[in-house]
C-alpha cells in the first residue's frame, strides 16, 4: 500500500518560500466564495468539459511507493489540444501577487499537466491559469503550451527537490515498521475481553470497514485500539492513524498509551494537535505583516522540519513550542506542517469532521490508508448536530451598521449598503412567518442566503485591499460578523431533508439557524475520507442507535464487551418508590431525601449525586443539607472556572473523610472523571436524565418519528440514559473496587428502560422503600467488609 501525498503538500514544501499567507491560515473560512466561484465558471463550458478531474501517479522513493494526487479544476477536451484549467480567486489585483504564490500556482497546473499526458497519452497539453479577482469580477487567463517530456522533466525536479521529504518519511516508516513487528502488547497479561478487542479491531482494518464497540469501564480502550491498529500499520495495512477525541483529558490518555508502546519499542511519530487559539503564542501580533512567527516562515521551515522529526517522536503540544520558539515559527501551523510527517495523529473531532476546520492537507481527497479511531464516540451525536448547524443574529448587522455609518473608506460602501440589505432580509423573513416568536421550516431562506452572499462578498474584496486602505479597528468589527455570516452560508451548501430552519424572536432579536436534526449522512461522507474506523465508548447503548446516528447502520459491525471487573463489587439499585417527574418533584422530595440519607449512612464514605438540572440540584442539595447538618457537602456551582472543578475534585481526592458532592447529570463531574477506591464508593442518580423539554428537542422527535424511528427515543430518552451510564461509571474503576449505583427513579424498573441496561447492572436490585433500601445496602456492604476499598 501506497502513501499519499496531495499535489498541493508537494507543492508547498518544494516551492514555497517566504512569509506565510495569513489567508492560508483561515483557508476554510475563505474557501467558502472560491468554490461558489469556481463552480461559477466550470458551469460555463459545453459537455466537454470535465470539472474536478482527479489525478495521481505513483512513484518509489527509497523502496516506498507514494502515490501523489490532487484535483484538477477543469479539462476542456473539446479543441484540438486538450486544455487543463487552473482556477484561482483573490480581492487582489494580480500585480500584487506576490512571485512566490504565482510560481505556486503554476507549479499545480504543470504537475496536473504532466499527470494528464501520462494518464492519457498525449502530446503536449494547454495549461490555463485562471485569475478572478473577486472585486472586480474581472477574469485573466494566462495560457502557457507545454510539452509532455518538459512537464516530465519539470514534475522530476520537484521531485528531487521533494526527495529529501520523501526520504526522510520514507525512513521514518522504515524505521517503525521494524519496530512493530516485534511489538508486544504492553502489559504481562490481557484483561478481560481485551485480546477479544484487539483482534476485532485488527479485523475491522483489514477489511476496510467500520466497528461500534461498546467497552465498560476498565476494559484499557485506548491501549485495546491503539495497538492492533498499530500492529496493522506495521504489516502495510494503514499508513496512518487518527486518534479523535472530544476531550484534552482523552488525548493525554492516547499520549501516555503511545508512550508506554515506545517503552515496548514502538518507534513512531505521534503528534497532538491543539487549537489555534491556545497553543498561538501570546506575543503573536494581530497583524500578520509584524509578526514575527509568520514573516519568513517558510525560509525556516525546513530546517525546523529537520530539527524536531530528527530528535522527537512523541510530539506533543509543548514540543511544539518549544521547537517553535527556537526557530520563530507559528506554533499552529507548525504542527500542522509537522504532521504530515507523523504515522499517529492525535486531535478533536473536529479536525475530521467540522466542514469549518477539517484538515484539508489530509482530507481534501479520500485516501484509504488512513484509519480512525473515534475514542468516547456518544459524544460525536451531539458535536456533530454543532458542527453542521449554524446561526445569524440580526442585532450583529445593525450594531456593524451602526459602527460604520460614520466611517469612510474605500469599500466601505459596498459593506454599508450590503449590511442594511440583510438587515431588510432579515424582517422580511420574519414578517413572512407572520411575526410568530419561534417558527420552524423546512425550506432555506434563499432571498435571505442571497443578501448574506452580497454582503460576505463585499467584505472579502475590502479585506483584499491594500493594508493602508483600511483601518485594523474596523477589520476587528467587521470580522466577528462575516466569520458568522460566512458560517452560516457554508451551512447553507449542506442543507438538506435533514435540515430545518428555526427562525426566533427572543429579547428584541432575530435569530436565524440552519438546524442540523441528523448528521449522520455527514459523518458517514467523512469517514469514508479513510480506510475505515472503530467508533468505541464505555456507553454506546444501545449500539443500533449508535450505528444509526453516527452513519454506520448499512455498513459496520457492533461489539459489545463485559465488565472485566467482579460484578459482585457493584451493587445497583432501583428505588419504585420515588418518581421525580417535574410534576411529581416536590410530592417526592421527602422520599428521595430519606434515601439518600440511607445510601450515605450505611456506608459513610465519598459519595456524589446527579441531577438533571442546576434549579432541582439547589433544591435537592439545600433539603438534603438541612436532614444531615452534620455531613459535608459540596454543590456544583452554575459557573465554575477551572481552579473551582479542580478544589471540588481535590476533596475526594485528597480527604479520606466522608462528603456528598451534588453535580449535574451529563455535566463536567459526570464523565471523565476517575476516582478509584475510597475516592467515590457511591453514586445517586435522580431521573431518568431526559433533556429538558425545548422546541429543538421536540423538532428532532419529530424528524425522527416521520423516519419511521421511535422519535422519543432518540431525541429524549437514550441520550439521556447515556448520561446515566456515564455517571454510572464514576463508581467502579479498578478490579478491587467497590460501590453503589442508586437510581432514584421508578422509571428504571419499567419496560422502557429496564431492558437498556449494560450487562454488568442487570443484576440490579429493587427497592420500595427506605427500609428495603437500608437492608439491601447494609448486606452488601456487610459482604464487602473484608474487601471495602482504601484510599
Amino acid at each position: 500500500m501506497s502513501n499519499r501525498i496531495g499535489v498541493r503538500e508537494l507543492v508547498e514544501l518544494t516551492v514555497r518560500t517566504g512569509d506565510l499567507d495569513p489567508v492560508t491560515t483561515n483557508s476554510n473560512n475563505t474557501a467558502l466564495l472560491g468554490a461558489q466561484i469556481h463552480r461559477k465558471l466550470q458551469a460555463a463550458h459545453d459537455a466537454d468539459y470535465e470539472k474536478e478531474v482527479y489525478l495521481a501517479q505513483t512513484v518509489t522513493v527509497n523502496d516506498h511507493a507514494y502515490t501523489i494526487d490532487g484535483r484538477a479544476d477543469g479539462v476542456d477536451s473539446s479543441q484540438a489540444r486538450v486544455i487543463i484549467e487552473e482556477i484561482k480567486t483573490s480581492a487582489r489585483d494580480w500585480a500584487d501577487v506576490t512571485q512566490n504564490t504565482k510560481d505556486r500556482y503554476w507549479a499545480q497546473a504543470r504537475v496536473y499537466g504532466h499527470f494528464l499526458c501520462d494518464k492519457r497519452d498525449l502530446p503536449e497539453v494547454e495549461l490555463d491559469l485562471i485569475y478572478y479577482q473577486t472585486n472586480t469580477d474581472q477574469i485573466t487567463r494566462f495560457t502557457e503550451v507545454a510539452t509532455a517530456e518538459a512537464l516530465a522533466d519539470y514534475f522530476q525536479d520537484l521531485l528531487n527537490d521533494f526527495g529529501d521529504w520523501l526520504k526522510m518519511r520514507s525512513d521514518i516508516i522504515a524505521a517503525r515498521d521494524v519496530s512493530i513487528e516485534p511489538l508486544a502488547f504492553p502489559f504481562p497479561a490481557y484483561r478481560k475481553g481485551q485480546r477479544e478487542l484487539a483482534a476485532a479491531v485488527y479485523r475491522t482494518v483489514a477489511n476496510h470497514t467500520r466497528l461500534f464497540v461498546e467497552a465498560p469501564t476498565g476494559t484499557g480502550k485506548t491501549i485495546s485500539t491503539l495497538f492492533p491498529a498499530i500492529k496493522a500499520m506495521g504489516a502495510g495495512l494503514i499508513q496512518r492513524l487518527f486518534y479523535l477525541t472530544a476531550k484534552q483529558s482523552t488525548r493525554h490518555v492516547a499520549e501516555e498509551a503511545m508512550t508506554l508502546l515506545a517503552q515496548g519499542g514502538l518507534v513512531a511519530k505521534s503528534i497532538t494537535l491543539t487549537a489555534k487559539d491556545t497553543i498561538t503564542f501570546p506575543e503573536e501580533p494581530d497583524d500578520p505583516t509584524i509578526n514575527p512567527y509568520m514573516l519568513g516562515y517558510y525560509d525556516r521551515l525546513k530546517p525546523a522540519l529537520k530539527d524536531i522529526l530528527g530528535h522527537e517522536n512523541a510530539i506533543t503540544r509543548a514540543t511544539i513550542e518549544s521547537y517553535a520558539r527556537k526557530h520563530t515559527l507559528d506554533p499552529f501551523e507548525f504542527s500542522l506542517d509537522v504532521s504530515l510527517f507523523c504515522d499517529v495523529i492525535i486531535c478533536d473531532y473536529n479536525y475530521l469532521f467540522d466542514p469549518a476546520v477539517y484538515l484539508q492537507r489530509f482530507f481534501a481527497e479520500d485516501d484509504p490508508t488512513n484509519f480512525f479511531l473515534v475514542d468516547e464516540a456518544h459524544n460525536l451525536v451531539a458535536r456533530a448536530r454543532e458542527m453542521y448547524s449554524a446561526s445569524v443574529t440580526d442585532s450583529d448587522f445593525t450594531s456593524l451598521r451602526q459602527s460604520l455609518d460614520a466611517k469612510k473608506g474605500q469599500g466601505l460602501p459596498a459593506i454599508k449598503g450590503a449590511l442594511t440589505k440583510v438587515i431588510t432580509a432579515f424582517d422580511a423573513a420574519w414578517l413572512s412567518v407572520d411575526s410568530q416568536p419561534l417558527t420552524f421550516q423546512r425550506d432555506q431562506l434563499d432571498d435571505f442566503i442571497g443578501q448574506l452572499t452580497t454582503f460576505t462578498t463585499a467584505v472579502h474584496d475590502w479585506l483584499g485591499l491594500p493594508p493602508e486602505a483600511r483601518d485594523q479597528a474596523l477589520v476587528d468589527l467587521v470580522l466577528p460578523v462575516f466569520f458568522a455570516a460566512t458560517s452560516y452560508l457554508r451551512i447553507a451548501d449542506y442543507y438538506n431533508s435533514a435540515y430545518e430552519t428555526e427562525i426566533a424572536s427572543t429579547d428584541g432579536q432575530l435569530v436565524f439557524t440552519e438546524l442540523c436534526l441528523d448528521p449522520s449522512a455527514f459523518i458517514d461522507a467523512c469517514i469514508q475520507k479513510g480506510g475505515g474506523a472503530v467508533f468505541f465508548s464505555a456507553t454506546l447503548s444501545p449500539l443500533d442507535y449508535y450505528q444509526d446516528v453516527l452513519g454506520g447502520q448499512e455498513n459496520s459491525l457492533a461489539y459489545r464487551l463485559t465488565s472485566p471487573f467482579p460484578q459482585d463489587n457493584l451493587k445497583v439499585v432501583v428505588t419504585t418508590n420515588i418518581t421525580p417527574t417535574y410534576r411529581l418533584r416536590e410530592q417526592s422530595l421527602p422520599a428521595l431525601i430519606a434515601s439518600l440519607t440511607v445510601m450515605v449512612s450505611t456506608k459513610p464514605g465519598h459519595y456524589l449525586v446527579f441531577l438533571p438540572s442546576h434549579s432541582y440540584l439547589t433544591t435537592v442539595a439545600a433539603a438534603f443539607q438541612q436532614a444531615n447538618p452534620d455531613l459535608e457537602c459540596l454543590v456544583q456551582g452554575s459557573q465554575m472556572d477551572g481552579a473551582a472543578r479542580s478544589a471540588f475534585l481535590a476533596r475526594f481526592r485528597d480527604d479520606d473523610t466522608p462528603v456528598i458532592g451534588f453535580a449535574v447529570l451529563g455535566g463536567i463531574f459526570s464523565e471523565g472523571i476517575d476516582l478509584g477506591g475510597a475516592k467515590l464508593i457511591g453514586v445517586a442518580i435522580v431521573t431518568v436524565g431526559l433533556p429538558g423539554l425545548n422546541p429543538e428537542t421536540d423538532e428532532l422527535r419529530r424528524y425522527f418519528d416521520q423516519q419511521g424511528k421511535d422519535g422519543f427515543a432518540y431525541a429524549y430518552q437514550l441520550p439521556g440514559f447515556n448520561n446515566v451510564l456515564q455517571a454510572g461509571g464514576r463508581v467502579i474503576r479498578g478490579m478491587h473496587d467497590v460501590g453503589v449505583v442508586l437510581l432514584a427513579d421508578s422509571r428504571f424498573a419499567g419496560p422502557r428502560y429496564a431492558p437498556l441496561f449494560p450487562p454488568h447492572w442487570t443484576h440490579a436490585q429493587v427497592t420500595n422503600g427506605v427500609d428495603s433500601l437500608a437492608q439491601v445496602l447494609t448486606q452488601f456492604w456487610e459482604a464487602h467488609d473484608e474487601n471495602q476499598p482504601h484510599p
